[in-house]
């Protein structure tokens, strides 16, 4: 797997490097310090199947960065990596298009497990972002009498809720496949109802879209 880190602080560059080279031998990584040279590399190497981004480049800031590599590589999913972890950041992130979320300010050994959650195929965003979002959680029985309704509400067969739950802890639709026993391809069609049914357009947006509407799965 090549993968393509794009950071315009060295020293960020060598850890993350030396980290992907001990925990991740398989992924051959690419590093970069502003947002042309990623465009060049995406130019010139064929492959690449992740890309992650911090968004104060010097040559482009914030979301810009985000929106200019999705337009040259709509299909390969971007995480952001950052030290700006406010919400609203997060947010708007995944409301752009970004598959995840690791905050840079995370101790090393969250990053590498966020890492291979993302290297795995799956969603990665922190746990902060939920509390933040969530309706309250009330007392008492009626929680889950309240779940139940909100999820029948939404007008899902019980395996397409099952995928929907898989999907909103951040897996991909291989591990949701072995989990279930069921083909990908029908994954796929489930998770093509959830998309519509929620109305997004992303796994990413599905988990925050979960967290608003105060679904909570337990993992």
């Amino acid at each position: 797997m090549k993968a393509l880190l794009v950071d315009d602080h060295s020293l960020f560059r060598e850890g993350l490097t030396m980290l992907m080279a001990q925990r991740f031998p398989a992924v051959e990584l690419f590093d970069v310090g502003d947002l042309n040279d990623a465009e060049a590399v995406l130019g010139t190497e064929p492959g690449i199947e992740l890309i992650l981004l911090d968004l104060g480049l010097p040559d482009s800031q914030g979301l810009d960065s985000l929106q200019r590599l999705r337009s040259v590589v709509p299909e390969v999913p971007i995480v952001v990596m950052s030290a700006d972890e406010r919400p609203e950041t997060i947010l708007a992130a995944i409301d752009q298009g970004a598959a995840g979320f690791i905050p840079k300010t995370a101790r090393i050994g969250a990053i590498e497990s966020a890492l291979r959650v993302v290297l795995d195929g799956g969603i990665f965003l922190p746990q902060g972002i939920y509390r933040s979002i969530a309706p309250p959680l009330a007392d008492g029985p009626e929680v889950d009498e309240a779940q139940a309704a909100l999820m029948q509400s939404l007008g899902l067969t019980p395996r397409q809720l099952d995928v929907l739950r898989l999907m909103a802890l951040g897996q991909s639709n291989k591990q949701i496949s072995r989990a279930l026993s069921v083909a990908e391809s029908t994954i796929k069609t489930h998770v093509a109802v959830v998309f519509r049914r929620l109305d997004v357009t992303s796994r990413s947006q599905v988990m925050v879209a979960a967290a608003r509407m105060g679904l909570r799965f337990e993992r």
